[in-house]
């Protein structure tokens, strides 16, 4: 009998997961600073990121010891990126508040389809574990 791969019967959805409550951070984070002067807003590309993460979990080169070179350095800030404002202010700041809580607001509905998934996968699990 073969143990159950937790990444293969999740799917995506976990890594979706996570990245979705990145960004909120990330979104939170710019509209916390609305009023910073030369405050630059920030996103993440959250396609390249779940693509990034998807390619990872299905088997691209990963390091198996602490010896290997790693393939690309992550200083933590490497996902994020600037954003571009229509409407730049006087003071430097490029947080557009009505965009913001747009980006915001669609990140927190895709965040609750993603939990949604995850916890259909977790009861079609348990409905087979129990064998009903």
């Amino acid at each position: 009998m073969a143990a159950i791969s937790f990444a293969s019967a999740l799917g995506i959805h976990e890594q979706a997961l996570y990245l979705r409550s990145h960004r909120a951070e990330v979104l939170g984070n710019n509209l916390a600073n609305v009023d910073t002067p030369n405050f630059k807003a920030r996103d993440v590309d959250f396609s390249a990121l779940l693509d990034q993460a998807g390619s990872q979990s299905m088997g691209k080169p990963q390091r198996t010891d602490a010896r290997h070179m790693t393939l690309a350095a992550n200083d933590g800030d490497g996902d994020l990126l600037y954003t571009t404002p229509s409407q730049p202010s006087i003071d430097g700041n490029t947080v557009e508040e009505h965009r913001e809580m747009a980006r915001f607001a669609k990140n927190s509905m895709d965040y609750e389809a993603s939990l949604y998934f995850l916890n259909a996968k977790f009861k079609g699990l348990q409905t087979a574990i129990s064998g009903q």
